[in-house]
């Protein structure tokens, strides 16, 4: 794909991120519908009177024309689709949040048109300003099922069972919902004293907040906490433990 001669014209795309190149110009990689993350050089779009200037903005809905081949494409048209409030404040670090995983997690030209719909939804839902930490764990959680981690949630990983309400579990990377009544048996026939079970990376969570994650129900404030952690621990495997920038920002800004 990214060496083939391209002309894609009326892409529903977003901007994750613009920076200077040469004296006039950008190279702004966006996120599209039907072609992923693509890279676009955005001719004299610094220049003061270009037509580009006011469009090639984070978190508006736009239409693009592009052409070319190549890893970076040659922007044609950008035009802007309306609708959507500029996110200030606390939703607008939320936003580069979103962006930042997108670029740091999905490959360029890999179409993702669920997870493209559940961007476009976290944004217009930051824009109306509804709680940021509900909007984030559903995002968070799309992500990386659309990316092929399949997130088992309501099912224990070893049995296939439902998952108990009432039961306690420990999510482990690469095998799933482990209740811990399980885990303290194993490693009591290992030699290994119950109480060290829970200790290490995975989160202990209760079996309501796996079922209410695989509800996309998030109303209940130990699903939120619980999530939170379990999702941050999914993401910083899947980043190769490398830190977000924006991650960085959030905790400063909770700690003013």
């Amino acid at each position: 794909m990214a060496g083939a001669k391209q002309r894609v014209e009326q892409q529903p795309a977003w901007v994750l991120h613009t920076y200077p190149w040469r004296e006039t110009s950008l190279i702004v990689e966006v996120f599209s519908r039907d072609h992923g993350r693509v890279a676009l050089v955005a001719k004299g779009a610094r220049r003061p009177h270009s037509q580009l200037r006011g469009v090639l903005m984070a978190f508006q809905p736009l239409w693009m024309d592009w052409s070319g081949g190549g890893e970076v494409k040659t922007l044609v048209r950008a035009e802007w689709q309306g609708g959507q409030p500029l996110l200030t404040g606390r939703a607008l670090i939320c936003g580069y949040y979103l962006n930042e995983l997108l670029v740091r997690l999905t490959a360029r030209e890999d179409a993702h048109p669920r997870l493209f719909d559940a961007y476009a939804g976290a944004v217009r839902a930051l824009g109306r300003g509804e709680p940021e930490s509900p909007i984030l764990r559903r995002f968070e959680l799309a992500l990386l099922q659309d990316l092929g981690y399949e997130a088992g949630l309501d099912h224990e990983a070893d049995s296939g069972q439902p998952v108990r309400p009432d039961g306690r579990y420990l999510y482990i990377i690469e095998r799933g919902p482990v209740r811990l009544e399980t885990l303290e048996d194993e490693m009591a026939g290992q030699g290994v004293a119950a109480d060290a079970v829970a200790l290490g990376d995975q989160p202990l969570v209760s079996g309501q907040t796996l079922l209410d994650m695989a509800a996309d129900d998030f109303a209940r404030a130990e699903t939120l906490a619980q999530s939170k952690q379990l999702l941050r621990m999914l993401i910083n495997h899947t980043l190769g433990g490398q830190p977000l920038q924006s991650r960085r920002v959030l905790k400063e800004l909770q700690e003013l």
